[in-house]
């Protein structure tokens, strides 16, 4: 019987890893031709995208193989399955900010982390910010203090956080969504269906310059909308933008859709730095991890595919390990029950294979990638795979430092500015890396506010003042791009 049940798997696994890249709806050739703009077509709107499938059965604890890369992002997917459709539930939870300058700190949290007493969030060279387990804050307290580690706890209750980050409209600003025509605001986080709708929304009301498509499908059907605003000039250079690859950070789809507004509501009236570009936003590329943090896990990361690992079911990738530039280095895991788990192989998810067809296959000229993250404030240049940068490197950091500074003078937010590894540490298969290795010349990652008061869980008031500087940002890249 062990002997079947392990042809099975084998036969399971070969199958996924021989299947072609196959995408019925040839993204990019099916893109409106330049100056006739088309509206998008009834088919692609589906109105089961809020459907959520179950989850599949997430075994115990696994520990990590001792050849994979251990990272500052990395932490074991333990959660199992809920028999009720209920929310994950954060109840005593605390955040810490850890010193990481002592020797054998990260060592240390590598070993909490696979006795699954913590996760880690975000950090940098000097610092991590590690979520500490309900039932584990005396022991890992009582490890800190013996080990003289120096914390902050930052978030005393997570869940307390949670309830109070996205709270309802007021009857005024439900009123004056009726009105608009659409239910997005810049005063909430809103679900798929409202960014889909705002989307459709502005296609309809201004068809010369806004067209919507679906580039693709998500693993559970949802549909990769992308937006372009662009006046159809043939000299206009194009910029990508996307949103949402890591499902829990919520402030990213709300700032890119704020672009979005901005340039379509006032098109006529922009700069011809903003008006001579052709521009391609994405704001969600990973909609059902994005569904999922609304109705189950607030928290959650990856996408929602499941993969087997041993005898055990774990769901999902993480998109930004999953991209076929030096695919599967550093700080990737090949482990599915990894939070940065990099998939089966190079571009084995429906959502970035569908971002690299649409790109690779578009006849748009893309001179610039933008992928909008949280959190920490930096603004990241290529390499991420390893301790190296581009030729360009020094022409990237300079119009990187000119962006920092205009966010700064904007909202006053100060962004660090450099390549992902040095700044950070090396995570391959990012996004970033493959748009720079497809001749993309201008490729960063932003990573939104804050700098860990409130982390992924940043309130609805911090939304507009963060895309507010955000865009100005952006309009520091339209100029250079125009300068070129």
């Amino acid at each position: 019987m062990a002997k079947l049940w392990w042809t099975v798997v084998c036969l399971l696994a070969s199958l996924e890893l021989c299947t072609p890249l196959i995408n019925e709806l040839q993204p990019g050739k099916e893109w409106p031709k330049r100056q006739s703009v088309r509206q998008p077509q009834d088919e692609l709107d589906n109105p089961d995208v809020t459907t959520v499938i179950a989850d599949t059965t997430v075994g115990d604890v696994v520990d990590i193989p001792e050849d994979v890369q251990e990272d500052v992002e990395e932490n074991i997917q333990t959660k199992a399955i809920d028999v009720e459709d209920s929310k994950v539930d954060y109840s005593g939870a605390q955040l810490w900010k850890v010193a990481t300058d002592k020797n054998g700190v990260r060592v240390l949290l590598g070993r909490l982390r696979r006795r699954n007493l913590i996760s880690t969030w975000s950090g940098n060279q000097t610092y991590i910010d590690v979520l500490v387990k309900p039932d584990a804050v005396q022991n890992v307290t009582r490890i800190f203090k013996r080990e003289n580690i120096t914390f902050d706890v930052i978030i005393e209750d997570l869940q307390r956080r949670i309830n109070e980050e996205n709270p309802p409209l007021d009857e005024n600003e439900i009123e004056l969504q009726d009105r608009r025509g659409h239910r997005m605001t810049w005063k909430q986080y809103h679900r798929l269906e409202d960014i889909h709708g705002f989307m459709d929304y502005l296609a309809k009301t201004y068809p010369k310059i806004v067209s919507v498509n679906s580039i693709g499908k998500s693993y559970e059907g949802r549909d990769l909308k992308v937006l372009r605003i662009s006046d159809g000039k043939p000299s206009n250079k194009a910029v990508f933008i996307d949103g949402g690859i890591h499902a829990r950070e919520w402030i990213s789809p709300a700032t890119v859709t704020y672009f979005i507004n901005q340039i379509a509501e006032n098109f006529d009236e922009e700069s011809d730095d903003i008006r001579d570009i052709d521009w391609y936003f994405l704001p969600v590329v990973n909609p059902d991890g994005y569904e999922y943090t609304h109705i189950k896990d607030r928290l959650w990361r990856k996408n929602r595919k499941p993969a087997i690992y041993g005898v055990r079911q774990c769901v999902g990738t993480d998109l930004n390990r999953n991209f076929g530039y030096r695919w599967g280095g550093k700080g990737s895991s090949s482990n599915p029950c990894s939070e940065i788990y990099r998939g089966s192989r190079a571009f084995s998810e429906p959502e970035s294979r569908a971002v690299s067809e649409f790109i690779k296959t578009s006849a748009a000229n893309f001179s610039a990638y933008l992928t909008y993250h949280s959190y920490g404030q930096y603004l990241l240049y290529p390499w991420g795979y390893d301790n190296a940068v581009p030729p360009d490197h020094k022409e990237l950091d300079l119009v990187g430092k000119n962006i920092a500074a205009a966010i700064q003078a904007t909202g006053g937010s100060k962004y660090s500015v450099g390549s992902s590894s040095g700044l950070l540490y090396p995570a391959s298969g990012g996004s970033d890396d493959w748009a720079k290795g497809q001749g993309i010349k201008y490729a960063y990652t932003i990573e939104l506010s804050d700098t860990g008061r409130h982390g992924f869980v940043l309130p609805t008031t911090f939304i507009e003042p963060v895309a507010r500087e955000s865009l100005s940002g952006l309009r520091v890249l339209a100029a250079q791009l125009r300068k070129n």
